[in-house]
């Protein structure tokens, strides 16, 4: 059996490439997967290639603004009360803007960039705390860019929004880890670091294209579900680097 069997997962921001390869994978390894994003027409694309593939996975999708606290609780409390439980949130919610150089960095960036990659970090995590804490084998996964540790000049809105996020994550770390005690935390918290994502798509339009260093969508997929298969007091706290650390 699989640690993630019969657990029961909200993924935020489920409906790019990087949402759809997690939902296949968590379906596949037996999980209940409740999916959320911005764009209901693509999110219910994603939920129903998971469903096919999977026959028999509950793979559900529900439109929520993470911009919105009330919503997010609403949306955790909602999943808990109709499934019984929640043992994890998976937070994919990206987006990326960038300048040619550090002078021409625009703030505009920085006001998308706070909401998208920090906000909706804040909110998730605030509304599944305490339910992450009630399972058995809670988690909570933030996807993070290594620029977050080395940024780049053209990159200071982008690299301080993960790097921000990053710190949001650990804090709940240290709040899973004082729950537990001296016993160790029951649930985790944990920041998987990438380079860049690369997917199908993306080596069809650019077939030249080497992608170095970048994380295939799949592989991210699977060291997601992987952490399921360690203790918590092995992963909590920690970033976990797919990519070479900078």
């Amino acid at each position: 059996m699989s640690a993630l069997d019969g657990a029961v997962v909200a993924v935020a921001g489920a409906a790019g490439p990087a949402g759809r390869a997690t939902l296949l994978r968590l379906a596949e390894a037996g999980a209940t997967v409740v999916a959320s994003d911005a764009d209901p027409a693509r999110l219910a694309e994603a939920v129903d290639a998971a469903r096919y593939a999977h026959g028999g996975a509950t793979v559900i999708g529900d439109t929520v603004d993470l911009l919105d606290l009330d919503a997010a609780r609403e949306w955790a409390t909602r999943t808990e009360k109709e499934f019984g439980r929640i043992d994890g949130l998976v937070h994919l919610v990206g987006g990326w803007r960038g300048s040619k150089s550090f002078a021409e960095t625009d703030l505009a960036d920085w006001d998308l960039l706070e909401k998208l990659l920090i906000r909706t970090v804040q909110h998730t995590s605030l509304a599944f705390e305490a339910g992450l804490r009630r399972s058995d084998r809670g988690r909570y996964l933030l996807i993070s860019a290594a620029g977050a540790a080395k940024p780049t000049a053209g990159n200071a809105a982008y690299s301080a929004s993960k790097a921000a996020a990053e710190a949001w994550t650990l804090a709940l770390a240290d709040a899973f880890r004082k729950a537990g005690g001296e016993e160790g935390p029951r649930a985790a918290a944990a920041i998987l670091v990438v380079k860049a994502l690369v997917h199908d798509a993306m080596r069809a339009e650019r077939p030249n294209a080497k992608f170095a260093g970048f994380t295939d969508v799949r592989e991210l997929a699977e060291a997601i579900a992987g952490v399921w298969e360690k203790p918590a007091g092995e992963v909590n706290g920690n970033r976990l680097w797919l990519t070479e650390k900078p």
